[in-house]
């Protein structure tokens, strides 16, 4: 792991711990287990403040470029649940994948229980994405 352990955002650390109080309610096993080692490796992670924060350190809206030993290629965009859409390989954190992924970054080497069974894969490159603001109009 490059940087020693996960590093996260501080807002993005309460919010993701908010949603993780879901896990007892994940609808399978692999969710789960998955849901249930992230929140294992957030007891040990650096929670840092926005401008602290590495670029190359998977976070959300983060555009990811992964790579596994089994010889698959994937890019994907890791978003919060009610962002996700396959269509346009925008993946939740709530999944074994988006699980996997938030807090590493670019260069690292990660084993994780997927539903498929223990794959190792690599993290190839890492986008940060800027999330499009609401635009408020006044009533």
């Amino acid at each position: 792991m490059k940087y020693g352990s996960l590093i996260l955002e501080k807002k993005e650390y309460v919010y993701l711990k908010r949603i993780l109080n879901i896990l007892e309610y994940a609808k399978d096993f692999e969710t789960q287990r998955s849901l249930q080692r992230l929140s294992e490796e957030l007891k040990i992670a650096q929670i840092v403040d926005e401008a602290e924060v590495p670029k190359d350190v998977i976070r959300f809206n983060s555009k990811i470029k992964i790579y596994s030993k089994n010889g698959w290629e994937k890019t994907i965009q890791l978003v919060t649940p009610p962002e996700k859409d396959a269509k346009q390989d925008k993946i939740s954190i709530l999944t074994p994948m988006g699980a996997a992924l938030f807090g590493y970054s670019e260069g690292d080497i990660i084993e994780w229980d997927f539903p498929s069974g223990k794959q190792e894969i690599k993290i190839v490159a890492v986008t940060q994405i800027a999330k499009q603001k609401k635009i408020e109009v006044p009533t």
